[in-house]
């Protein structure tokens, strides 16, 4: 496609590596043509880059599919997921989840990002469900000053909650910054 046909959240691909433009803005330079400063996320890394193009310069669109899979289990760092619909298994390493691997129990569905037939990125979903395994207990007054308490969750993730969570309880947390939402 050409440059002057991006659209935001497309996927294209430059210097055989993987971007999501995520802003572009036509140009027009003193003497020169038109062009489009964009701004594109790297699908490897997430690094940020700025590049510019030609209006008439051809940009080459990845096509990604996106597949519903169930989490299974993990054994050391590989994790294993299921696809809803056709039951097939694959095999993804810490690498691939990042941070998300604290917020993976089984049965837990979320999106594999696929190009050319290999996973590039794994969503999550916004919130999910934990239980509370360990919490120091609740501080008579505490209530008045709103202050937080460490939590261990049945995954081993570590969050602040309000003084009033007991161990035992449902709580859900925010995968996308870690955080307390609310009691389930």
């Amino acid at each position: 496609m050409r440059a002057s046909e991006m659209r935001k959240g497309q996927t294209v691909k430059i210097d055989d590596k993987l971007y999501a433009i995520v802003d572009y803005q036509h140009v027009k330079l003193g003497k020169g043509g038109a062009v489009y400063q964009t701004k594109l996320k790297s699908l490897a890394d997430g690094t940020i880059q700025n590049i510019r193009l030609r209006a008439e310069e051809i940009v080459e669109e990845a096509y990604l599919d996106k597949i519903t899979y169930e989490y299974l289990y993990s054994s050391g760092g590989e994790h294993v997921l299921m696809d809803i619909k056709s039951y097939e298994q694959i095999s993804l390493d810490d690498e691939a989840f990042g941070d998300g691997q604290k917020y993976l129990k089984p049965n837990t569905q979320l999106q594999v990002t696929k190009y050319e037939g290999k996973p590039i990125l794994v969503t999550l979903p916004n919130t999910v469900d934990l239980e509370v395994t360990d919490t120091p207990p609740e501080i008579k007054g505490a209530t008045a000053t709103n202050q937080n308490k460490p939590a261990t969750l049945e995954t081993g993730l570590i969050v602040q909650v309000p003084p009033f969570i007991k161990v035992g309880e449902m709580i859900r947390v925010d995968t996308r910054s870690g955080e307390y939402v609310t009691r389930v």
